[in-house]
């Protein structure tokens, strides 16, 4: 039986090794980490790192990703610090979730300096619109036939959930799936216990369920995505811009990462 998480390490110490960096931070970024994994779902291994300073010392142009694995178990691949650090201060979702991953499988000590400055550019619009988006184009993409995978479900609720937790709590939303539930559990009435119910039963089917599984449609989920869509939609189009324009601290903290003497 493969031992997935010591290749996963064997595969983070070759990456340091052959590529000649430094990982800062290695994560799960899918659907291991919301909570709901499969029998067959696969790692998404996502990491952030850095090359020795003077390589940022240059003018010519240079590949700042790593895609290092992929097969039907692991998918690895990773950003230069350089590139994470702007999408960071862009408001970028997606990567605001590896900072927030509950699983973490390498976290490089000045990592944390680096996670609460990134979290200072967290933008709600820049959130809220990406999360209609990956909603809408889930349900316009894999839920309008009469048979689906249940997996593709998820495509649409978390993100919706995600929008009315941001709604609620104007902060980066967990990326476990029972925490955004938790939300509308026991004495909050967001969620009718009809679409509740029927989430719960979603859920023990899918970590029993290959993914590639054709199954009917759950009304009361179906029936949640198809009203909240278009409500995220008008609600994220008027969300008011609120880009953190100032890259001071995050040029700050890219220096002191880079020139740790310079800080001592």
């Amino acid at each position: 039986m493969r031992d997935i998480q010591k290749e996963i390490r064997e595969n983070l110490d070759a990456i340091e090794k052959e590529k000649n960096v430094r990982i800062l931070l290695a994560v799960e970024s899918g659907s291991r980490a919301w909570g709901f994994a499969s029998p067959d779902s696969d790692y998404d291994v996502r990491f952030i790192y850095m090359h020795e300073p003077r390589e940022y010392l240059r003018i010519d142009p240079w590949k700042d990703t790593i895609e290092w694995h992929l097969d039907e178990v692991l998918d690895i691949n990773g950003w230069d610090l350089r590139k994470a650090l702007l999408a960071f201060a862009k408001g970028n979702p997606s990567i605001m979730e590896w900072a927030t991953s509950p699983v973490v499988y390498r976290e490089a000590p000045e990592w944390n300096g680096i996670r609460q400055t990134a979290i200072g550019y967290y933008s709600e619009k820049s959130a809220l619109c990406h999360y209609y988006g990956t909603a809408n184009n889930a349900y316009r993409g894999y839920l309008m036939g009469e048979l689906i995978r249940y997996k593709k479900y998820f495509y649409a609720l978390r993100p919706l959930l995600c929008c009315r937790w941001i709604e609620r709590y104007h902060e980066v939303p967990p990326m476990e799936f029972e925490k955004l539930l938790t939300l509308f559990d026991g004495t909050e009435a967001d969620l009718s216990e009809e679409l509740l119910t029927a989430i719960r039963v979603l859920l023990s089917r899918k970590v029993v369920t290959v993914e590639k599984d054709l199954n009917p449609h759950i009304p009361e989920i179906i029936d949640f995505i198809t009203t909240e869509c278009p409500k995220q939609k008008a609600i994220s189009s008027a969300a008011p811009d609120d880009h953190k324009r100032d890259f001071t601290s995050i040029n700050d903290c890219f220096r002191a990462v880079l020139f740790p003497e310079n800080n001592a």
